[in-house]
C-alpha cells in the first residue's frame, strides 16, 4: 500500500505534465493550429524542428530587417523556458493571447513590421508579404484589400485603420 502511494503521485504528475502540454492545443481550434504551424514553419528557416537565434536573424533578414541585435534575439529566445518546438510555440502563442484584447493581438503583429512605431508601413512591402508568406492573397484580395484601406500619397497603409476596422467593423457597413 505504501508502494502504491509512492506510485500515485508519479502518476498524477505525469498525467498533469501530459494534459499540461496537450491543453494548449484546446485553446486553439483546427484552422489556427493549423495557421500557427505555417507561422512555425516559415520562422524556423533551417527546417530542424527547433526555432533558435539563427532562424529568427534569417527570418528577419527575409522580411528586410537586417543587421538586428544580438541582444534583441536574445531577448526573443529567453520568452521560451527551453528549446522553441511548435508546442512551446503554441504555448507562447497561448500564452501572449489569454485575456488579451484582439485589437492589441492584431496591432502587435503590425508592430513587428513597424520597428519606428510610425502607425503605418509601406504599401509594397506589406503587399509583398501577403502575396508570398503563409496563406498568400490573391491578386482579387490585394485589391479588395487597397479599395478598403488606400494608402495615402507616400504609399504608407495605416495598420491601425485596419485593425480597428477588423476587430470593430466599418462605421459604413453598420449604416
Amino acid at each position: 500500500m505504501v508502494s502504491d502511494g509512492g506510485q500515485a503521485p508519479k502518476k498524477a504528475k505525469r498525467r498533469a505534465a501530459a494534459e499540461g502540454s496537450s491543453n494548449v492545443f484546446s485553446m486553439f481550434d483546427q484552422t489556427q493550429i493549423q495557421e500557427f504551424k505555417e507561422a512555425f514553419t516559415v520562422i524556423d528557416q533551417n527546417r530542424d524542428g527547433i526555432i533558435d537565434k539563427e532562424d529568427l536573424r534569417d527570418t528577419f533578414a527575409a522580411m528586410g530587417r537586417l543587421n538586428v541585435k544580438n541582444e534583441e534575439l536574445d531577448a526573443m529566445m529567453k520568452e521560451a523556458s527551453g528549446p522553441i518546438n511548435f508546442t512551446v510555440f503554441l504555448t507562447m502563442f497561448g500564452e501572449k493571447l489569454k485575456g488579451a484584447d484582439p485589437e492589441d493581438v492584431i496591432t502587435g503583429a503590425f508592430k513587428v513590421l513597424d520597428p519606428e512605431g510610425k502607425g503605418s508601413i509601406k504599401k509594397q512591402f506589406l503587399e509583398e508579404l501577403l502575396t508570398t508568406q503563409c496563406d498568400r492573397f490573391s491578386q482579387e484580395e490585394i485589391k479588395n484589400m487597397w479599395a478598403a484601406f488606400p494608402p495615402d500619397v507616400g504609399g504608407n497603409v495605416d495598420y491601425k485603420n485596419i485593425c480597428y476596422v477588423i476587430t470593430h467593423g466599418d462605421a459604413k457597413d453598420q449604416e
